[in-house]
């Protein structure tokens, strides 16, 4: 009996996590899924469909009254299905890469902005006589 819950759970995440991709993300057989999120446009329904995790929490919903055992489960069975979905979700994505950023040496300026071309000037150059403070010289 405890095999025949480990099997429902396993086919209710995929199955929760193969319908929030079919209507997060696909196109459907004939269109009809893209179709069908087109005429629900920019309403409640139509925004609840551009977010693979918030969908998630409604298709696992009726799965979870397949899986679970008795009611009191249902919320914990629910909230699981919808992680597990998630989690599908993030390993079939490209991971992401975090490059470091521009190391600031100690003395040198960063305004936040890319140096000027050679010949034009700085905005903090143009206007020292108003009390601003004159941009270092480029390394």
């Amino acid at each position: 009996m405890e095999t025949v819950f480990w099997a429902r759970l396993v086919v209710g995440i995929l199955a929760a996590w193969r319908i929030t991709h079919l209507l997060a993300h696909e196109d459907g057989p004939a269109d009809l899924v893209v179709r069908f999120r087109h005429r629900l446009g920019s309403r409640f329904a139509g925004k609840l469909l551009d977010c693979f995790q918030c969908l998630t929490l409604w298709v696992a919903a009726p799965i979870a009254f397949f899986v679970s055992r008795g009611p009191l489960e249902v919320i914990l069975t629910w909230l699981a299905l919808s992680g597990a979905a998630c989690l599908l979700e993030r390993i079939g994505q490209q991971p992401v890469v975090f490059e470091p950023g521009l190391e600031e040496k100690k003395g040198d300026f960063q305004d936040g902005m890319l140096w000027p071309e050679k010949g034009r000037e700085h905005p903090l150059d143009a206007d020292q006589s108003a009390g601003r403070r004159a941009r270092p010289e480029r390394p």
